[in-house]
């Protein structure tokens, strides 16, 4: 839900220091939890796509967080 929300407000161009700043924080803290889940080898499902689809956390989970911080932080930098 919370990135839903940053996706609308980047769609909207709505408050953009502090939409940036708030998906470098959770974005960060999402890769945090995920690398550690990835290296702990624990089976988890993905909440991307939902309940219905069953897709594990993978890689490509840490690459979007870690993608994501990376480019409000470029954003911030600006």
């Amino acid at each position: 839900m919370i990135e839903v929300a940053l996706g609308i407000a980047y769609l909207l161009r709505f408050e953009l220091f502090w939409t940036n700043t708030i998906t470098l924080i959770v974005m960060s803290v999402g890769s945090v939890g995920v690398l550690r889940s990835l290296m702990q080898k624990r089976k988890i499902q993905c909440a991307c796509l939902g309940t219905e689809f069953e897709l594990p956390m993978t890689t490509v989970t840490l690459v979007e967080d870690v993608g994501m911080a990376a480019m409000a932080a470029i954003m911030l930098a600006k």
